[in-house]
């Protein structure tokens, strides 16, 4: 499989985070909509047998990728208790600092505000009574949403491993340019989500020598692969996802929840295996809705091949 990173430019507020397993997602019905349901069906054939015509991971800052999720004495043991506050919001990594060893990386860190300047602001909504013309209570209440702006010179980079042999690059590349013309996420029929693409090229993404653990890039489902309990580590949150696109309007658009890791989390295998991808699909067959039962969900992750220490544990 082919490792692309996608640079995009962010041209409005976003209502949904850039997550990969979302993203996954919407390019799905990007594709259904590009080049029918009956192309979309065949690509997802296998999906849950490991064997996914994509994966896609979250949107990072261009050039870092996230810091892994390690305890905190690897990285502050050269870090004064003063400063340890300040070093943990130095959450992105150099992608070009791979190479170097492990307790090295957090120096080289940067934080949020330095790399993204986004801002989160809330957007008020009304809902109109159509008796009354006016808001009220319950349903008719107005509330707000959450919005994230970017700075304009801003662009994101985006890492998709992908099977050529099913889809080919400049396809999916034109699909994802469809996404950013109709927007991405929540509130994208009212002008969210809206990026364009700066480029799709092929690349190799770095790994360390002598590796011996993944560091994920999207969120994963990593049950029942086998990896070495005492060696992981990971945050848990639990995805309620709900059908995009059309399927949004049925009478159903909730799923099943999912727990999942969050990107930036470590697995260490039994055995050292170079691989781009790790974690499984989830879901077809009504595992994950009743309304519309092939539904899938990315449950995969492209890695980052590293040397965990055996001092770490």
């Amino acid at each position: 499989m082919q490792t692309y990173r996608l640079r995009i430019s962010p041209q409005s507020a976003f209502g949904t985070a850039l997550l990969g397993d979302t993203f996954f997602g919407q390019l799905c019905w990007a594709i259904r909509h590009r080049f029918g349901e009956n192309k979309l069906a065949e690509l997802l054939e296998t999906y849950t047998y490991d064997a996914p015509f994509l994966v896609v991971s979250n949107a990072f800052p261009t050039g870092h990728i996230p810091l892994p999720s390690l305890p905190g004495q690897l990285y502050f043991d050269a870090v004064s208790a003063s400063q340890r506050k300040a070093v943990k919001k130095q959450v992105w990594l150099p992608i070009e600092m791979i190479s170097q060893p492990l307790n090295q990386w957090q120096t080289a860190c940067e934080t949020d505000k330095q790399l993204i300047d986004k801002k989160n602001a809330l957007q008020p909504h009304n809902s109109i009574n159509r008796y009354t013309g006016t808001t009220g209570e319950s349903a008719f209440a107005p509330y707000t949403m959450q919005q994230t702006w970017y700075s304009q010179a801003i662009s994101l980079d985006i890492y998709l491993i992908l099977d050529e042999q099913r889809i080919s690059g400049e396809d999916i590349q034109t699909c994802i340019e469809d996404m950013g013309v109709f927007g991405y996420g929540r509130d994208a029929s009212i002008g969210l989500g809206k990026f364009d693409v700066l480029e799709m090229s092929g690349i190799e993404m770095p790994e360390q020598k002598h590796a011996n653990a993944y560091l994920t890039l999207a969120p994963c489902a990593p049950q029942g692969q086998g990896f070495n309990t005492s060696r992981s580590y990971y945050e848990l949150f639990t995805r309620f996802g709900r059908h995009g696109d059309m399927a949004v309007q049925g009478a159903q658009p909730f799923k099943n929840p999912v727990l999942m890791a969050k990107a930036g989390a470590v697995f260490t295998p039994s055995e050292a295996t170079s691989r781009q991808y790790i974690g499984k699909g989830l879901g077809s067959n009504g595992e994950l809705s009743k309304t519309i039962p092939e539904t899938v969900q990315q449950g995969y992750a492209p890695v980052i091949n590293f040397h965990l220490p055996t001092s770490v544990e």
